[in-house]
């Protein structure tokens, strides 16, 4: 499969969905680490693109200068070190990528003046490997982005998986994989059992190559992967976002929910949740994804399995839902007189339970 050149026209629809993805993220990331102990933290852009596309919308790269530049006063206050590494391979888009950055940093020179910007034009399978022991080191966004059969490899993820301080987004395209994934050529660089993948309809391919990477993670791994399908007119893409930290997980949650609130997996109705508004005369009653999670929520809570504001938290989180739809149903359940607890709010969000250690127990009225 050739490298497919996504610059030559306008980005579509998908790719901005994309790039609104990258950008979201990287809006919620860097204040929590400028704001943070940490001293010094590092943006990898390994596919950074020429920094527009022809009619002039903003790649990757120009995006998270963009967000750098809304940070700033922070980042002088806190006097923190921000290193931003760009690379791209193909002569031509280089060029045009350091002539756009550069462009950006002149116009906005607090910004050149907070950061540590690295250009390299090199072999993304060379590099990422010497640039591992920094993303180690260092608190660290990871964009990746799969360009060609080699740089689907599931070593990628592994390799980060190593890491403890990373969070990182990964764009594939996954209809490939419909098309292409009992191919030797595919399954000498990933093997997935497409039969298997095949069962489930084409529109849950990124999710079926999600569940994959997942079980090749070790047992033991706090590596938490999460999937967002796009949709666009040549197939289905999607970004899987990784990271170990319970903070960084509830901020892709949020992203991704504020993005598409019916399911926040998806940039279409993925799980086609809105024919589940009308009553099926036959088979009565379909629940929608929010309403799937509050009924499985409920059981959870009434069985005993589930007692405290800790406990509901990371299962919102498991279950790919933020700390909102988790805390609705909690309240309703007050309300309905089937639990009780002292406090005015169940306090189901990250800053309550595991940064001010307010942890509250729900208790049954028999």
């Amino acid at each position: 499969m050739p490298i497919k050149d996504l610059h030559v026209k306008a980005f579509d629809e998908g790719t901005i969905v994309k790039l609104e993805l990258f950008e979201e993220y990287a809006k919620q990331w860097l204040p929590t680490f400028i704001m943070s102990e940490h001293k010094e933290v590092w943006i990898f852009d390994f596919f950074a693109g020429t920094g527009y596309d022809i009619a002039g919308t903003a790649g990757s790269s120009i995006r998270i200068l963009r967000q750098i530049k809304n940070q700033i006063g922070n980042i002088f206050q806190r006097k923190i070190k921000i290193n931003v590494f760009f690379n791209e391979y193909d002569d031509y888009k280089f060029e045009e990528l350091v002539i756009s950055c550069n462009r950006f940093l002149e116009e906005n020179k607090d910004v050149a003046r907070a950061i540590n910007v690295i250009f390299r034009k090199c072999d993304f399978n060379d590099l990422f490997h010497k640039c591992l022991s920094t993303i180690n080191q260092y608190p660290s966004l990871v964009y990746l982005d799969q360009n060609g059969i080699k740089f689907i490899a599931d070593k990628f993820i592994l390799e980060l998986e190593k890491t403890n301080k990373t969070d990182f987004l990964y764009y594939i395209s996954s209809s490939y994989f419909w098309r292409f994934g009992s191919t030797k050529a595919f399954k000498n660089v990933i093997d997935i059992d497409m039969e298997k993948v095949k069962q489930n309809p084409y529109k849950y391919i990124h999710v079926a190559i999600l569940n994959h990477l997942k079980c090749k993670l070790p047992n033991e791994s706090a590596l938490s992967l999460y999937p967002f399908t796009i949709k666009k007119q040549s197939g289905m893409y999607g970004v899987i976002f990784g990271a170990k930290h319970k903070r960084a997980v509830d901020k892709f949650l949020k992203t991704v929910w504020d993005m598409n609130k019916l399911n926040g997996a998806a940039n279409f109705d993925i799980d086609d949740d809105n024919t589940k508004l009308q009553l099926d005369l036959f088979d009565g009653k379909k629940f929608n994804k929010i309403e799937t999670f509050a009924i499985k929520l409920r059981e959870k809570v009434l069985s005993g399995n589930l007692k405290t504001n800790e406990e509901i938290y990371n299962f919102a989180l498991d279950e790919g839902h933020i700390c909102q739809h988790a805390s609705q149903v909690i309240k309703d359940m007050k309300k309905e007189g089937l639990i009780y607890y002292c406090e005015k709010s169940p306090l189901i969000n990250y800053d309550q339970i595991y940064k001010n250690r307010r942890i509250i127990e729900f208790k049954l009225i028999r």
